[in-house]
């Protein structure tokens, strides 16, 4: 594992490049400093960049964001989201749980994501008793985003429904202009330790490579994929067969602990290529 200052000197290794949104490109609310010249610079190289995000809503919508960040589409090549590979689930049905989960949906999550609905044959139930199946946006602010305890009673109503979850991001938590913010992940993780099924889309599953790299256009061993998180960003990056590059300033906040984080990457069973205190040329 190479500790690097700087993304350049990988940059001649590979032709295309998957991008993390949350932890690398921005904050939740802002760019990261050096963020936007990096996308420049690779640009600059003819390398092609596609963005793929544990965000639970559609990738134009994570689009949308990037240009309101300043981050123009010429930029890149695509967006995939888990949110869109959870809508294309819910749309299509050709995976037989997807399949079985009925049409009334017991939504947890903040009102900004109901637009993840749009489109879809699903109705909203007001009570886990009325539901088919728990869609799980992430934990609704509005409630709290911090703990997880103001969360429990609803998931232990869905419990005794005994409806299945779908959980639109795996992640766990985020970190938010500073503040660590409780994610679906985590609200999936507590339903299964009640004894609740889920099933989730996004990093580390492989279901929301295939679009990312047909997007791509790029020969899985000419691409590295950059990431913040090793259990979702660099798990899912191995699991593929795709060499990764771990932005330490992320999620686990390393930015120069270069022991810990080769500790933590060996317990992990991961092995990224190279290290970056922050995503920088």
């Amino acid at each position: 594992m190479r500790h690097l200052d700087g993304l350049a000197p990988l940059a001649g290794h590979y032709d295309g490049f998957i991008l993390d949104l949350w932890g690398v490109v921005h904050d939740g609310v802002k760019l990261y400093p050096h963020a936007r010249k990096t996308i420049v610079r690779l640009r600059e190289r003819g390398k092609r960049i596609v963005m793929l995000s544990n965000a639970p809503r559609r990738a134009a919508m994570a689009a949308a964001g990037l240009t309101r960040l300043g981050i123009e589409p010429e930029l890149y090549d695509g967006v995939m989201t888990s949110g869109e590979s959870v809508w294309e689930a819910l749309l299509t049905r050709t995976d037989p749980w997807f399949a079985a989960l009925g049409r009334r949906a017991f939504f947890m999550g903040p009102a900004r994501d109901l637009p993840l609905l749009e489109g879809l044959d699903i109705e909203l139930a007001l009570t886990p008793a009325e539901a088919d199946f728990v869609l799980n946006i992430g934990a609704d602010e509005a409630i709290d985003d911090r703990n997880l305890e103001p969360h429990l009673p609803a998931l232990e109503a869905c419990r005794r429904a005994n409806l299945p979850m779908v959980c639109a991001n795996p992640d766990i938590i985020i970190v938010r202009d500073g503040e660590r913010i409780l994610c679906a992940g985590a609200l999936a993780a507590a339903y299964a330790e009640m004894g609740g099924e889920f099933r989730q889309r996004g990093k580390p599953d492989a279901a929301v490579y295939g679009p990312t790299l047909a997007m791509l256009e790029t020969p899985r061993e000419r691409v590295l994929a950059v990431g913040d998180a090793l259990r979702t960003d660099i798990a899912g990056a191995a699991g593929m067969g795709i060499e990764s590059c771990w932005v330490l300033d992320g999620i686990h906040d390393l930015a120069g602990k270069h022991a810990e984080a080769e500790a933590e990457a060996a317990a992990a069973g991961l092995a990224p290529v190279a290290t970056l205190p922050s995503f920088t040329w």
